[in-house]
């Protein structure tokens, strides 16, 4: 099995555990976050780790791809995991290892690595299920169910028999992230990061799962809270902030990067007249590209339980954490929130002829980062480790 189950509608069936694929055993996860966020978010280099997670994903995507098969790889704010077929383990390796080094030799944000063998999970009982929330064209972000996804992580940060060493290496794939987009501020109230873990494995972790996920949508449909809209509300920055530039600069080839930033400009600039104009051209709408940008964002995901940025009222941000903390009372769950005054917004374009770009969000200030913050600090589930 190598092709995943695709999902179209998040809300109705991104919870549901007869949409995901179980990986077999001869699957991998790799892993990859930010160390040392504490300090990065201190220094107001918030957008710098949002891009090296972006860069993970651009890397990852395009080194264990085989074929016309999509890939089952997720955008986390401040890491990534994605789902590495058989036989890919070494091309999954390579990429860990260069990206690692890239970030922290060329953008000084050190990234922890890893890859966990999904038979050691399941070894230990934990079941890892993957599926592609698919917008067709090749545009997807991953999905992950199961026990085993969250288990993971947490190996590969405490247990460095499952991490990988940064070398130097090829990154083919990275000099399509970008961040050019201006943060999309709250139109609602607050823009409400969510991340929420079952305390138990199995069919009863994902049953509590889907009932909070359903919760949710009963406060306020996640639709209806879609951070960037229908795309109307996307606004370019002319010129690009220094701080993107540099980014961009550094994702390209030695030597490459006052190509990269001559061209981020032009690009940047020819934008911005067809939106101030109101023009087009023959093969790119600027306006059809921000809907197409808003419905292809990730701002809802799921990685062995929901995270979600969404653009909430007051009262229903109030009224989500207080069921996550009834929930949370009851032993059921453990979560995170962290609130922000807008959503920001980092690029993977591929081939825009082809229509081929999607965009991850984060809260701002790293909102997922402080979201997992809080979930950390409460009592964690028995997470099983491998003898």
């Amino acid at each position: 099995m190598r092709r995943l189950p695709a999902i179209h509608d998040f809300a109705a069936e991104a919870s549901d555990p007869s949409r995901y694929a179980a990986l077999g055993g001869d699957w991998s996860l790799a892993i990859a976050d930010v160390v040392g966020s504490t300090r990065l978010a201190a220094e107001g280099r918030h957008r710098d780790v949002n891009f090296v997670a972006a860069a993970v994903v651009a890397v990852l995507s395009k080194a264990v791809q085989l074929g016309d098969d999509p890939v089952a790889c997720q955008f986390g704010g401040d890491g990534a995991i994605a789902a590495v077929p058989p036989g890919r383990e070494a091309e999954a390796r390579a990429a860990l290892t260069a990206l690692a080094h890239w970030a922290g030799a060329v953008m000084d944000v050190p990234l922890r690595i890893g890859m966990v063998p999904v038979q050691a999970l399941r070894d230990q009982g934990l079941e890892v299920m993957a599926a592609l929330h698919d917008f067709g064209n090749g545009n997807c972000f991953g999905l992950f169910l199961g026990s085993g996804v969250v288990a993971a992580d947490a190996w590969v940060k405490e247990d460095a028999r499952w991490r990988l060493d940064p070398a130097p290496g090829p990154l083919p794939g990275l000099e399509a992230v970008s961040c050019r987009w201006n943060p999309v501020t709250s139109r609602r109230g607050t823009v409400l990061c969510v991340i929420i873990d079952a305390l138990e494995d199995g069919a009863a972790g994902l049953a509590t799962l889907a009932r909070m996920q359903a919760e949710i949508e009963s406060v306020v449909p996640t639709e209806v809270a879609a951070p960037l809209g229908s795309g109307e509300r996307l606004r370019g920055r002319w010129p690009p902030s220094w701080r993107a530039l540099r980014m961009e600069a550094r994702g390209g080839k030695p030597g490459e990067g006052v190509r990269r930033v001559m061209a981020a400009l032009l690009q940047s600039a020819i934008l911005r007249l067809l939106l101030l104009f109101k023009l087009r051209l023959p093969a790119f709408d600027p306006e059809e590209y921000k809907r197409a940008m808003a419905e292809r964002s990730d701002f809802r995901k799921a990685a062995g339980g929901p995270r979600m940025v969404l653009d909430v009222t007051e009262d229903e941000a109030a009224a989500i954490e207080r069921r996550l903390a009834q929930a949370a009372a009851a032993g059921l769950i453990r979560y995170g929130t962290a609130r922000a005054n807008a959503t920001t917004i980092t690029c993977l374009v591929g081939d825009l002829a082809a229509d081929q770009h999607v965009h991850f969000v984060d809260g701002a200030e790293l909102g997922f980062w402080r979201a997992s913050i809080m979930l950390k600090a409460m009592k964690p589930g028995a997470v099983a480790r491998p003898a």
